[in-house]
């Protein structure tokens, strides 16, 4: 199977966790999709058998509320059964709509909290710094997220401590929770900011690519030696793929999914219901 076929796929676990769930956070889950999908098949170090293993990659995703597609990659990698999915955010459930490091398997940080997750991760970078364990520390953010100010005293730790083990990425769908970003707190220009908080920067165009995505990983790799920190900076459509879920713009961020809507969604990536 190839990386896009992978990317439907993923999509349909997605639409089907959150229909189970009767609503849920649709369009930041579809956004990342090509992002985790070339990140856990091609990039990081990990071994669903071992999900402590000590020397392992580690995916802090700090917009938590994309749990579902974090759950939907985590699943399809065989860290949990695949009758978890129908549980999302239910009494008792082991994926809790926000990502739970205590709950589930293969999650490497609890995160929720926009921002938190961030720091956490510039914690873990610095950790594995120490140990020289050669391990790469990703961690994803949100745009309305970015407009916190933990985020931006985390990007002054990791230049500070030349956290060149550190790929972060930005999924810059260009909404947030109530409306489009730049009506309520524009980030622009977004790129220039993190370079000057001495960051590496990669800019890629289309953030649903799995190639450009890959491409864009590799040269942040390629940059070791320069001894800073990366930020990626995708730039995504919030509610990907889907077509009623892009359709939503902004009230996609947590929406209601119909069974209709579900079977519609399915049908459109091409899967059996």
């Amino acid at each position: 199977m190839d990386l896009n076929q992978k990317c439907t796929q993923i999509r349909r676990l997605i639409l089907k966790t959150i229909g189970a769930a009767g609503s849920g956070h649709i369009g930041g889950s579809l956004s990342i999709v090509e992002l985790l999908v070339v990140l856990y098949e091609k990039h990081m170090n990990i071994s669903p058998k071992h999900p402590q293993k000590p020397d392992r990659d580690r995916l802090i995703v700090s917009k938590g509320h994309a749990g579902p597609a974090v759950y939907a990659v985590l699943c399809d990698k065989g860290y949990f059964d695949a009758s978890w999915l129908s549980t999302l955010n239910k009494p008792g459930t082991n994926l809790p709509s926000h990502c739970d490091m205590n709950k589930t398997p293969g999650v490497d940080m609890t995160t929720g909290s926009l921002g938190q997750g961030f720091s956490a991760a510039m914690g873990i970078a610095k950790a594995s710094q120490l140990r020289n364990d050669g391990a790469t520390i990703y961690t994803i953010i949100g745009d309305g997220e970015s407009q916190e100010g933990q985020i931006w005293e985390a990007a002054l730790f990791a230049a500070q401590h030349n956290l060149s083990n550190m790929i972060a990425f930005t999924d810059y769908n260009k909404m947030q929770l109530d409306g489009k970003v730049s009506d309520i707190c524009s980030l622009e220009p977004l790129d220039k900011k993190w370079e000057a908080f001495n960051w590496n920067v990669i800019n890629v165009k289309n953030g649903n690519d799995c190639d450009e995505i890959d491409r864009a990983i590799v040269k942040a790799k390629s940059l070791i030696n320069l001894k800073k920190p990366t930020m990626i900076i995708l730039n995504t459509t919030k509610g990907k793929g889907i077509h009623f879920a892009e359709a939503a713009g902004v009230n996609n961020h947590s929406m209601q999914i119909t069974p209709e809507m579900i079977e519609q969604g399915i049908i459109e990536l091409g899967g059996d219901l």
